[in-house]
């Protein structure tokens, strides 16, 4: 994935698609995230997720997800300290412990890592893998792909739009 690239897919990143391009090529390598396919399906989700990479921190305060056991958010505060971080929005507790199981890196004290550039790439490659989202790339089947990030289809007309761009640039 060259900036260039990045930056055709998605024209908002500006100076971020600079920051993100090689940790997010080197993620994709890691994760297997290997076809065209696949790239352009990985690259559709996290620019919507991310708004085109402007944002590695979820906006809301995460207080919506206080007291969701479902996330592993078992304390007060939880919410708040494990809302969404990285390029995918790793969410809640149980989400942040795994991927420092998974990635060696210590998001559970200290959830503010998984917005570095290496680690907002590493754990959306890690969520996607994890998840089984190579092989619905490989399918075509982005619907569900978007169901199992987002558990809905919310925003779904800007990801379908981003994952057209990505696939003619790609």
């Amino acid at each position: 994935m060259t900036t260039d690239q990045l930056k055709k897919i998605m024209p908002q990143a500006g100076a971020k698609a600079d920051l993100f391009a090689i940790p997010l090529t080197d993620a994709m390598a890691e994760f297997d995230i290997n076809t065209k396919a696949r790239q352009a399906a990985f690259i559709a989700q996290i620019g919507h997720e991310s708004g085109q990479l402007r944002y590695v921190r979820e906006l809301a305060s995460g207080s919506a997800y206080e007291g969701r056991k479902d996330l592993g958010n078992t304390m007060p505060g939880d919410g708040m300290k494990y809302k969404g971080r990285g390029l995918i929005q790793i969410t809640g507790k149980a989400n942040y412990v795994a991927l420092m199981m998974a990635l060696g890196i210590d998001c559970l004290e200290h959830p503010e890592v998984v917005e570095e550039p290496v680690n907002a790439c590493r754990s959306a490659g890690w969520f996607w893998k994890t998840n089984g989202l190579n092989e619905l790339a490989d399918q075509s089947n982005f619907l569900a792909i978007t169901k199992r990030i987002n558990g809905g289809t919310n925003g779904l007309e800007d990801r379908q739009a981003l994952w057209a761009k990505a696939k003619e640039i790609l």
